[in-house]
C-alpha cells in the first residue's frame, strides 16, 4: 500500500481495553444507546446527538467526510463489555504536510475517565506516527473544557495557545479553541509515557 492509500483506508486499531473500528451505518444503534446522556454534548461541535435520529444523521455526515480522504472516522468498542463506549476520528489530514488532527472524541459517562481515552489515543498516535509516519499530530478543545484539557495535558502533548473567536458552536456559543500538538521527535518519550500509564 502507497502512502497515500494508507491515508484514506479505514483501519482496525485493537488494545488491551478497546477496539477501534471503522465507523459505519451498523454502529448507529450501540452508539445512539452510548451517546444518551444530554452532558456528553455540551462542548462538541457537532451538536446534541442524543437521539438516534440525530446520531444516524452524523454518522452519514462522518461517512462523507471520509470519502472526500478528509477523515477518519472510529466507533470505540469496549472489549471487556462489547459495547460501544463512544466515537473518536482523524480529521484535518494532510497527507502533504504529514499532518493530522485527532478529535471528534466523545464517551459514554461511564467510560470517561478511565483507561478507554488512553488506549484510544495511544493506538492512534502509534498509527499516525510509525504508519502513516506524521510529523505532526494536533488535537484541541474548548478552552472551557476543562476535564478534556486535562486529558490532553496528561497525554504529554505540548498546549500551544489558543485561538480566539475560532468557531460558532450550533447553539449559537463562540468558541475560544485550545491547540496542542505531539511532534514526531516527541513521540517515543510520549509512547513510552503512555505505555507506563496504561500497564497501571
Amino acid at each position: 500500500m502507497n502512502a497515500e492509500e494508507l491515508w484514506k483506508t479505514p483501519i482496525n486499531l485493537t488494545g488491551k481495553v478497546v477496539r477501534l473500528e471503522p465507523l459505519s451505518e451498523a454502529h448507529i444503534p450501540a452508539l445512539a444507546i452510548a451517546g444518551r446522556e444530554q452532558s456528553i454534548w455540551k462542548y462538541m461541535l457537532c451538536g446534541n446527538l442524543a437521539s438516534e435520529e440525530s446520531m444516524m444523521a452524523w454518522v452519514r455526515d462522518m461517512l462523507k467526510h471520509q470519502q472526500a480522504g478528509t477523515d477518519l472516522p472510529f466507533a470505540v468498542i469496549h472489549l471487556a463489555s462489547g459495547r460501544a463506549a463512544g466515537a473518536t476520528r482523524y480529521l484535518e489530514m494532510h497527507p502533504q504536510h504529514r499532518s493530522l488532527s485527532i478529535g471528534g472524541t466523545w464517551y459514554a459517562p461511564e467510560f470517561q475517565r478511565t483507561a478507554v481515552n488512553t488506549e484510544c489515543k495511544y493506538l492512534m498516535l502509534k498509527y499516525a506516527f510509525e504508519e502513516m509516519k506524521c510529523i505532526r499530530v494536533q488535537i484541541k478543545t474548548d478552552v472551557r473544557n476543562e476535564p478534556s484539557i486535562r486529558a490532553i495535558e496528561r497525554l504529554g502533548a505540548v498546549r500551544e495557545g489558543v485561538l480566539r473567536n475560532h468557531m460558532i458552536l450550533q447553539d449559537g456559543t463562540i468558541r475560544d479553541s485550545v491547540y496542542f500538538s505531539i511532534l514526531d521527535r516527541e513521540w517515543p518519550d510520549t509512547k513510552s509515557s503512555l505505555e507506563e500509564r496504561l500497564k497501571q
